[in-house]
């Protein structure tokens, strides 16, 4: 394929406290073997990597003024709305997507957002539009982000390409001991491991109480909700349960390597493709996923599937012990993990993906 003069990439800064800019970074080595790869306005065609965060305010600003190819990390940019607009703003960006029948709901919406994190119209009015009907095409990373997109701009171009696989070098046994040690893990428990930021639709607090004698939960991340942290500090006294902040990039592949299961389930969901997941997946451990068309890709001997509602919990409860009392078949799934991201993840797939797309733009 004859590659573009330059593709410019505007993402999150590196550094900064969201996984787009570890992705940014290695997708952009990718695909610097496929073609120029230069910061934002400095290319023929823009990459621009929006994602439900308020870090990418300026990258979602410069895809309205020079409009190129959105890669949507999340089929939802509610709370990147809440976080940068003021109340005004944010009733007329809803207006824009959803037609003026939905001016009180956004108000409703607007200002009582630090009171729940679960409420289900923050998760059911995405607030897409805008962003995609500017796009020259959209980049999606599963049939869930895709449906989403068609919905609020079905003239636009969507593109459903593989979330590039991340797979972090496995650290150092006696590293990974010592981790264990700092936050005394016993040696031989069976570590399950919630990751990244935390709020409710990441299910912890089913996690909690689902959790088997003798085994480990591991929560690594910072609540992103008032009430959650509330909710944790009353199962705080929970045996096994072990909780650190943000972890920076050396420890998240400490933690990641201590860890036997990953435990990644979303409800509501916010449509992603979960970089944490494909991390898990990626150096060889089962990732357990919400059921839905997010994870419909993921093979099924390597990510067990929870239905989200009433069956969740005890569902959550009868997989953890399955898993923490057979770990032989625990670590065979993991290896069915790591081969499927090897195979369908690899990063020259996905630059080939994305170089095609541009390709067709210049």
């Amino acid at each position: 394929m004859e590659p573009l003069p330059a593709l410019g990439v505007y993402a999150p800064a590196e550094g900064s406290p969201t996984g787009v800019d570890r992705y940014a970074r290695l997708l952009n080595a990718a695909l610097g073997n496929r073609g120029r790869v230069l910061p934002g306005d400095r290319g023929t065609v823009a990459l621009y990597h929006l994602a439900n965060n308020p870090l990418h305010a300026e990258a979602y600003r410069q895809s309205l003024r020079r409009p190129g190819i959105v890669l949507l990390h999340d089929a939802l940019l509610q709370h990147f709305f809440l976080a940068t607009c003021s109340e005004s703003g944010y009733v007329d960006e809803f207006v824009f997507n959803y037609g003026n029948w939905g001016r009180e709901l956004a108000r409703e919406l607007y200002r009582g957002q630090s009171r729940s994190g679960l409420r289900r119209e923050y998760y059911d009015y995405p607030l897409l539009r805008r962003p995609l009907e500017h796009a020259r095409a959209v980049l999606v990373h599963n049939r869930a982000a895709a449906e989403a997109a068609r919905r609020h701009a079905p003239d636009a171009r969507i593109v459903e390409i593989p979330h590039l696989g991340l797979c972090p070098a496995e650290p150092e046994p006696v590293d990974v001991l010592r981790f264990r040690d700092r936050l005394k893990i016993p040696l031989n428990a069976f570590v399950f491991s919630i990751f990244g930021y935390l709020r409710e639709s990441k299910r912890p607090l089913a996690a909690i109480r689902a959790l088997p004698p003798g085994a480990i939960l591991l929560l690594a991340g910072d609540p992103v909700s008032r009430d959650l942290p509330r909710s944790l500090g009353a199962l705080a006294s929970v045996p096994g349960l072990r909780r650190t902040g943000f972890l920076g990039d050396g420890d998240f592949r400490l933690a990641a390597a201590a860890t036997d299961v990953c435990i990644n389930l979303r409800d509501p969901s916010a449509g992603e493709t979960s970089g944490i997941a494909i991390q898990l997946m990626g150096m060889g451990r089962p990732v357990m996923v919400s059921e839905g068309a997010e994870v419909e890709g993921f093979p099924p001997g390597a990510c067990p599937r929870i239905p989200r509602g009433v069956l969740e919990e005890e569902t959550l409860r009868a997989v953890m012990l399955w898993l923490a009392s057979h770990r032989n078949d625990a670590r065979r799934m993991g290896a069915a993990a790591r081969a499927h991201i090897a195979l369908q993840h690899a990063p020259d797939r996905v630059a080939d993906a994305i170089w095609s797309v541009a390709a067709s733009l210049a």
